[in-house]
């Protein structure tokens, strides 16, 4: 595992002070935070995966094939 240093700001301090609370570190509340940016940047990619894919006529055509040969679709 590597080593971050971050230069840290008041803004920065109180969020720090906020989200290490009692329970956490703040190497805690970094990792928590970090991971927590990364989990919802990956759920806006893949909502504009699906928004993108569900208005792609060739998409749409190969999911009906797919249905079709699973029986689940006519």
């Amino acid at each position: 595992m590597g080593t971050l240093n971050v230069r840290t700001d008041e803004a920065m301090e109180t969020a720090l002070r906020a989200l290490a609370g009692d329970t956490r570190s703040r190497s805690e509340a970094v990792r928590y935070a970090l991971l927590r940016t990364y989990k919802e940047m990956l759920l806006e990619q893949a909502a504009a995966d699906a928004e993108r894919l569900r208005n792609d006529p060739d998409d749409q055509a190969e999911m009906l094939a797919i249905q079709r040969f699973m029986g689940v679709a006519e």
